[in-house]
């Protein structure tokens, strides 16, 4: 993701969760960590034909611990595997060069659809998080993933698709 892409990525962002959007400036912090040598962050974009915003997708990361940050993919894509990609796309990079041990998120316990998938990639429950969204005060289910030692991400379930994940940072 490159600061160009922060308008498209807010307008899927209000699109997708408009009671818990990111704002401009949390979007603006957060590249600003996917730089340099000492980066924890690592954000990508996916464009369908003719470069229009599909998806996009965020890892945060801390002390051995990825962190699914963000990810959303666009209505006309969702159920075709794009997901899936960007999700496969942060578990790369969360083994490979952050050298990650375990990824872990939060997901609204009503997104059936993202359970789903996180299901399918291997993450498991951990907890809840009461009120976790705000200010719709709507609980987060807690997921995480061990990754194996030497960076393999080794997807439980893999799903293929039409586009791309382009990613810098």
């Amino acid at each position: 993701m490159r600061w160009w892409d922060i308008p498209g990525v807010l307008a899927l962002e209000r699109e997708l969760f408009p009671d818990d959007a990111w704002s401009e400036a949390t979007y603006w912090s957060e590249l600003a960590l996917a730089r340099g040598p000492g980066r924890r962050r690592h954000y990508l974009v996916a464009e369908a034909a003719g470069g229009t915003l599909a998806g996009y997708a965020g890892l945060g990361v801390a002390g051995g611990t990825g962190e699914v940050m963000t990810i959303g993919v666009t209505g006309g894509h969702q159920g075709a595997g794009l997901g899936g990609r960007l999700l496969g796309a942060l578990l790369d990079a969360a083994a490979g060069p952050f050298a990650c041990h375990e990824v872990m998120l939060e997901v609204r316990v009503d997104n059936e659809r993202a359970r789903r998938l996180y299901q399918r990639f291997g993450f498991a429950r951990v907890g809840v998080r009461r009120g976790y969204y705000q200010p719709g005060n709507h609980d987060a289910l807690v997921m995480r993933r061990a990754l194996p030692p030497g960076g393999s991400r080794t997807p439980v379930h893999s799903e293929g698709t039409e586009g791309g994940a382009g990613e810098d940072g």
